[in-house]
């Protein structure tokens, strides 16, 4: 049957109208993931009183989209406490959404299916650039793609910035192709204009400048060899233009003002004292900007966040923790959470690509290059945290695979049998392990059954299954249970009708919000899937659910919290709740009741890294300076026990405290 104009259209339609439906369903099924409320919060408090210093990680973009839809309702807004901006964001946008919102998450849907505009732009962009770069065949092969992947779909409605960054990664390398293809004023500007929705988006958008590189100096060599020179200064000269609109279409998100804050308010950190941390180089570099007012102040400080965050952010991999980055974390995460049909007709397209079937050398150039050094930037950041963060190279993926599908068509009939089976192969792997797509892994690693022994964070739980939580709660209506939840206190299970007491977590180290745990639980544990493998923690010997990792559950939900029965041994959590509450008991002057819970904690777990700091804390405060180094030097010695990259994490610190004394 020939593709005729009107069933082209039919066929896109009906996919758009597939991919509305499945993400639609998905995320109504969800509670907040990890950094919404943060991100929704932000972007409400931007329009009424344009405050970009709430959560300057990320650019206004996606917020700003997100928030609209709700600007009509009279809602009420937590008091601002001057805390560190990312308590105030988290914590405020918890409160802000569990007052206005509740369990309901009326309105959470509303922003999200807001969002999930971007994912259907996406969708007709992958299917315009394929069509113009390899033909009507491809694109369609492209779309399909797209539509069914379990990773676009688990991220294409929450009100994060990976779907948006995808979608303006690819618009900017396509409009640039226009322009370069016949150039016009026209199409120079709607480059800019592209290109400066994608920097006020998310700030790895900077990543265009060394991914467009490699096309620019082709489009050079390209040329004849006496006008190569002209292409090369109008190519510069085309850069320079574009980043010019781009950077005056950022200064607008930010409604034109340098100063993250309304008057009368500002940063918490200055950006001065923030860059501390940096090395000479990058610190000197955001100061010029910042001193000239070349970019907003939030902006530069998003970007000094990004490259804080690279320096310490553990990385969970293969079972294992380790303190910082590794190089093969996202080559391994494209292997387990790609389906096995697209992996298969990658293959295809690289072969199609080598035996020089797909021709058409240029689009390739478009196609491949860019999303290549993405990869390669991605895997050198330091920042390993799931799939949703190499998006933009899933998008060329399914460009690249149709490209291929389509040229070894065009040879053959078997290959068109061939790709029709992958094509499905695909569609059934992803639909599968629908709805919980977070979870994907293909089946050759297992499943989503397996994810959690693989990869952790967004990769299987992002804090998304309190739904079902909940619903396994009112299946044991009298049930005592303790909770392990990822993204507490940032959101509190207890919103959703969740009883189950607090379990400490790595983020209550910093933002509060636990009980006091029995060291031994008679009962029931949740444990969700961040905290059993203990992502967060620098290292596997400081997790207070390792040992759990090694038992098996007795249900599992949602693929991504586990139960445990029985008498369970709670130590490690209890000696953690109790250091949280002897640290908060100092800081406050109350030394003695401090002392106290300190001692409890170490009578608990004896030679424990947090019981022994804070014991040594609190000596130390009640001037007993011996008790305080002994208390520190086991403290040290427990940290000498963990990796050596862990180390640096504790044992400068503790060693500080000693020479104090």
């Amino acid at each position: 049957m020939p593709l005729t104009g009107k069933r082209v259209a039919a066929v896109v339609i009906a996919l758009l109208a597939i991919q509305g439906a499945l993400v639609a369903a998905l995320v109504h099924r969800e509670s907040l993931t990890f950094d919404e409320g943060d991100h929704m919060f932000a972007g409400y408090m931007m329009w009424k009183t344009a405050d970009y210093g709430l959560n300057p990680e990320h650019p206004p973009l996606v917020k700003l989209l997100a928030a609209a839809p709700v600007l009509g309702e009279k809602l009420w807004i937590p008091p601002l406490q001057g805390r560190d901006f990312k308590k105030e964001a988290y914590l405020d946008g918890r409160d802000w959404l569990a007052r206005n919102d509740g369990a309901s998450q009326r309105l959470v849907f509303r922003m999200r299916l807001t969002v999930g505009l971007l994912a259907w732009a996406l969708a007709l962009t992958v299917f315009l650039a394929a069509r113009e770069w390899f033909g009507t065949g491809a694109a369609l092969v492209a779309l399909t793609l797209l539509v069914f992947d379990p990773n676009v779909m688990a991220h294409s409605a929450l009100v994060t910035t990976d779907l948006g960054v995808s979608l303006f990664f690819l618009a900017s390398i396509y409009a640039l192709y226009r322009y370069v293809s016949r150039p016009t004023v026209a199409r120079l500007i709607a480059v800019g204009i592209v290109t400066g929705l994608l920097a006020a988006t998310k700030h790895s958008g900077i990543l265009l400048v060394p991914m467009m590189l490699p096309v620019l100096v082709y489009e050079i060599f390209r040329a004849e060899r006496g006008v190569r020179w002209r292409q090369a200064l109008r190519l510069c000269g085309a850069s320079a233009i574009i980043i010019g609109i781009a950077v005056v279409i950022l200064w607008a998100f930010y409604g034109f003002r340098y100063a993250a804050r309304p008057a009368g308010l500002a940063l918490s950190t200055p950006l001065a004292a923030y860059v501390g941390p940096l090395n000479h180089f990058d610190a000197s570099v955001v100061l010029f900007f910042a001193r000239y007012h070349l970019l907003p102040e939030s902006y530069l400080m998003g970007l000094v966040d990004v490259k804080r965050m690279a320096q310490w952010y553990p990385t969970f991999i293969f079972g294992k923790v380790h303190a910082h980055g590794v190089w093969y974390y996202f080559p391994a995460v494209i292997l387990i959470k790609t389906t096995l049909g697209l992996l298969a007709l990658c293959a295809l397209a690289i072969f199609a690509a080598a035996t020089r079937q797909i021709g058409h050398t240029r689009e390739l150039a478009y196609v491949v290059a860019p999303p290549l050094v993405y990869l390669l930037i991605a895997m050198a950041s330091g920042i390993d945290i799931g799939a949703r963060h190499i998006l933009p190279v899933y998008t060329m993926a399914f460009i690249f695979a149709g490209a291929g599908v389509a040229a070894l068509g065009r040879q053959s009939r078997r290959w068109v049998w061939v790709a029709a089976v992958l094509v499905a192969a695909h569609i059934a792997g992803s639909l599968l392990t629908y709805p919980n797509q977070m979870a994907f892994a293909n089946i050759a690693w297992g499943g989503a059954k397996s994810t959690h022994k693989l990869l952790s964070d967004a990769n299987v739980d992002w804090a998304q299954e309190v739904y079902q939580v909940k619903a396994w709660q009112d299946r044991h209506p009298g049930e005592e249970c303790w909770f392990a939840y990822f993204a507490r206190p940032e959101i509190d299970p207890a919103t959703y009708g969740i009883r189950c007491h607090a379990l400490p977590t790595v983020d209550t180290l910093w933002l509060g919000g636990w009980e006091t745990t029995p060291p031994v639980i008679h009962g029931t544990m949740l444990i969700s899937a961040g905290d059993l493998s203990g992502c967060e923690w620098p290292s596997s010997g400081v997790n207070p659910y390792r040992d759990f990792q090694t038992m098996k559950p007795d249900e599992v939900i949602d693929d991504s919290v586990f139960v445990y029965r029985g008498t369970l041994h709670a130590e490690k959590a209890a000696a953690l709740d109790r250091m949280l509450a002897a640290e908060s008991l100092l800081r406050s002057h109350q030394v003695q009741p401090a002392l106290e819970i300190a001692q409890q904690a170490v009578a608990i777990a004896p030679g424990d890294l947090f019981a022994e700091t804070a014991l040594g804390d609190a000596e130390a405060m009640a001037g007993n300076k011996d008790a305080a180094g002994d208390a520190w030097q086991k403290a040290i010695a427990a940290a000498r026990q963990l990796e050596p990259d862990a180390q640096p994490s504790y044992v400068p610190a503790l060693e500080a405290k000693l020479k104090r004394l």
